[in-house]
């Protein structure tokens, strides 16, 4: 992959395939550097998360997410500084991808945040397709409407696989666009789905998604 920056664009070039992204729209990596991954996480929903992957684009809007602290929160991969050769790349700095496999099945895409060697992460949850979408109809190879109600659903309907962990999210083929202003009035926070052995951190009202939004996974 080779990246070139021109003026207001980003073009990047993979196997003669030849990418314009406009650079001015893309979050900057100062986002994801906040300490706080919980305002983070809030702050995501609404963005545009986008993949040009195969020449092929696809956008959706974040409507759900949950965030993961690495030095207090024992539903996360890396709590207690636990280094790992598949958690290792959340100890880069904030603004890069982590990718892992759940059950060896379903990729699950996270945004790093907060500083080196710290260890916060977010999970995208679920996305309002925004472009795309008969593209995501073929990599699922199924009739579902619901192309991206759930994070390993919406992985592999926007074609990332682990093979993007560690990609900088500014330049690569997955990065995330400013999008809608989400009020708090319309945010719903609640518990993270299948964390229930992390004991008292389950508790932790650590999942934020749109209100009404018919594409949340769970309620």
């Amino acid at each position: 992959m080779i990246v070139k920056i021109t003026g207001c664009y980003t073009f990047i070039l993979i196997s003669g395939l030849r990418m314009k992204k406009d650079s001015l729209n893309i979050l900057p990596n100062g986002f994801y550097l906040r300490s706080n991954v919980v305002e983070v996480a809030r702050d995501l929903l609404g963005k545009v998360l986008c993949t040009e992957i195969d020449g092929q684009l696809c956008k959706g809007k974040i409507i759900e997410v949950e965030a993961y602290s690495g030095s207090h929160d024992k539903a996360c991969h890396a709590n207690n500084g636990k280094r790992t050769p598949r958690t290792e790349v959340m100890y880069q700095q904030g603004g890069c991808a982590y990718v892992y496999l759940c059950y060896g099945i379903h990729h699950l895409f996270n945004v790093v945040t907060n500083k080196e060697g710290t260890a916060d992460a977010v999970l995208i949850r679920a996305l309002e397709p925004v472009k795309g979408q008969y593209i995501m109809a073929e990599r699922l190879k199924s009739n579902n409407k619901k192309l991206t109600n759930g994070p390993g659903i919406l992985a592999k309907s926007m074609g990332i696989t682990t093979q993007l962990t560690g990609a900088l999210l500014h330049e690569s083929s997955v990065w995330i666009e400013e999008g809608e202003m989400v009020e708090d009035y319309q945010i719903i926070e609640t518990t993270r789905v299948g964390v229930d052995y992390a004991e008292e951190d389950a508790l932790l009202p650590w999942r934020f998604y749109v209100k009404n939004n018919p594409w949340v996974s769970k309620k």
